[in-house]
């Protein structure tokens, strides 16, 4: 699908602030309420716009010691690849996971309370899955930014 100058200027407002009404984007891009609604409609049929949600603050609810862990596998098969992400999905400590190319073949980010639960959850949960041959972790010390807006 083309995307044409109003199509990203309401995917960027929607990324801002999805709490806006149809009315409210019709002013900003000067457009009737219905062209909005369908371009809307539109974006959600063809799975540019996947769904929308609440951003919930990490302090606020306690989950803000942010950990990033690599880890790698004792082989690259197929099977304990499928497996491992298979199961890492099931844990909802774990925001974020990524196969990547480099030293790791995961990079995993995850948010808990303090490092007690960390170390819990490590013993517990990550570390007692199948074909992990080591894990590395770096603590968040500060978050520089974050964005859930994709630039288009």
């Amino acid at each position: 699908m083309n995307l044409d100058e109003k199509d990203r200027k309401l995917l960027f407002l929607l990324q801002e602030d999805a709490k806006k009404t149809n009315k409210q984007l019709a002013t900003e891009l000067n457009l009737s309420v219905t062209a909005v609604f369908e371009r809307i409609k539109k974006l959600e049929k063809h799975q540019i716009i996947k769904k929308f949600v609440a951003l919930v603050d990490k302090k606020q609810v306690k989950k803000d010691f942010i950990v990033l862990c690599q880890v790698k596998l004792i082989q690259h098969k197929r099977d304990y690849i499928s497996q491992f992400e298979n199961e890492i999905k099931n844990f909802p400590e774990i925001l974020e996971c990524f196969h990547v190319s480099g030293d790791s073949d995961y990079i995993l980010k995850i948010a808990l309370e303090n490092i007690q639960e960390y170390r819990e959850f490590m013993v517990s949960k990550l570390t007692s899955m199948q074909h992990i041959a080591s894990t590395q972790s770096s603590f968040v010390i500060e978050e520089v930014k974050n964005t859930t807006t994709i630039f288009l």
